[in-house]
């Protein structure tokens, strides 16, 4: 027996693995690195959190991947050079946090990696009747493994979309091993470039989970801000937004998007929410000039109306529901008290009331579905409604 495939047979056996987690969304603003301790499979999981790190990406990462990021035309040749380079830079990332540690490579089981999302291409998106649903995600997970010395578990979207899905949200296969709870109706809402929930009902039955993109979540205010003030990535604390005024011309032109028609459960990114879509809706609202605290305002207010919109049609908005929070938007002042006026029955958390920090959340969610790839068993998740197939999703690269 290859003894790689010996090792990997004796850490799914293992009762405690520790499993590095690693997400960069496509805010593009860093990498997310969480060394987990996980026990059990299945709903029986237990994930403790023991070291969270977020490497920022310098400028030039930054503007490396723009090169590729959300385009329908790009150069092939800057394409291949990246897939590698990202792996490479991420696995520079992990041997200074394992030295800020104090942990040996060897005390690590597996690396779980989401990769760099350049492209997220729904069918309804990209209208070539004889293509599927595609997503790419760039970030090699040999050259991973090779750097680091560790078996790496990488490129989780694809099994999703071959067993019938869009390829996202991948959420809530975490969010319902690790938070579902009998007798409490919960949302895990993550708010990161794209906002997402995962709908987990008191009863626990996989059949009633709901779990959708709702539209932008911060991609839209960050292009704006990038766009019109040099030197800013995003608003903090909503500072710009909060002095402007919605216009309500502009909010209903970005309202009318197909996206919205779609029926749930759907995914969407960058390559439809950017800043042609919104000089689009400018042009549609007729504007004069506007400040750009109002238009900040209006799309804050956007992000915000997405999201109560898709839990209302969804028919979640009941009294009691406890929504617990996550990603970049949940530090955003503004966003947060419009979604919360508008549910007022609704009780709002962070994650941290459920044990997981919420700028962690999502590179957690990526070691449990690490773990499941080698030990569990993806019956767990019942039939599978539409876009939520059963599988384990995730391919294998050793280190020799």
């Amino acid at each position: 027996m290859n003894p790689n495939i010996q090792k990997l047979v004796t850490i799914a056996n293992k009762r405690k693995k520790r499993i590095i987690g690693l997400m960069s969304g496509t805010s593009l603003d860093g990498l997310d690195i969480a060394l987990c301790s996980l026990e059990g499979t299945g709903t029986d999981t237990r994930a403790e959190l023991e070291y969270f790190e977020t490497f920022s990406y310098a400028d030039e990462v930054k503007e490396e991947i723009r090169e590729v990021f959300a385009k329908k035309d790009i150069k092939l040749e800057k394409l291949c050079l990246l897939h590698p380079w990202i792996a490479l830079l991420h696995a520079r990332y992990i041997r200074e946090c394992l030295s800020k540690w104090n942990i040996d490579r060897s005390e690590i089981d597996l690396i779980a990696s989401h990769g760099q999302t350049i492209y997220h291409a729904p069918m309804f998106f990209h209208q070539h009747k004889k293509f599927g649903n595609a997503t790419l995600q760039i970030g090699d997970g040999d050259h991973l493994a090779v750097a680091t010395g560790i078996i790496t578990i990488s490129d989780f979207r694809q099994k999703h979309i071959a067993a019938g899905g869009e390829g996202a949200p991948l959420a809530l296969y975490g969010d319902y091993l690790l938070f579902s709870k009998k007798g409490e109706e919960r949302i895990l809402l993550n708010i990161g470039g794209i906002a997402n929930f995962t709908y987990l009902p008191a009863d626990t039955n996989t059949n009633e989970i709901i779990c959708t993109d709702t539209g932008p979540g911060n991609t839209l205010m960050d292009a704006y801000v990038r766009k019109q003030f040099r030197g800013k990535y995003f608003d903090e604390d909503a500072a710009l937004a909060i002095r402007g005024k919605v216009i309500d011309a502009l909010l209903t032109a970005l309202k009318e998007n197909d996206f919205f028609d779609q029926p749930f459960p759907k995914t969407t990114g960058p390559e439809l929410f950017n800043m042609a879509f919104l000089e689009k809706a400018i042009q549609k609202a007729g504007l004069p000039v506007a400040s750009d605290e109002d238009i900040l305002a209006t799309l804050n207010k956007f992000t915000a109306d997405c999201i109560v919109d898709a839990i209302k049609k969804n028919g979640l908005n009941k009294p009691a529901l406890h929504i617990y929070c996550s990603g970049g938007g949940l530090h955003n002042p503004l966003l947060m008290q419009q979604v919360k006026d508008q549910l007022p029955g609704c009780i709002f958390h962070s994650t941290a009331m459920l044990g997981i920090a919420p700028d962690a959340k999502e590179a957690v969610l990526f070691a449990v579905l690490a773990n499941e790839l080698i030990c569990g068993d993806p019956a767990v998740f019942g039939e599978g409604r539409i876009g939520m197939p059963p599988v384990s999703m995730g391919k294998i690269s050793f280190p020799g």
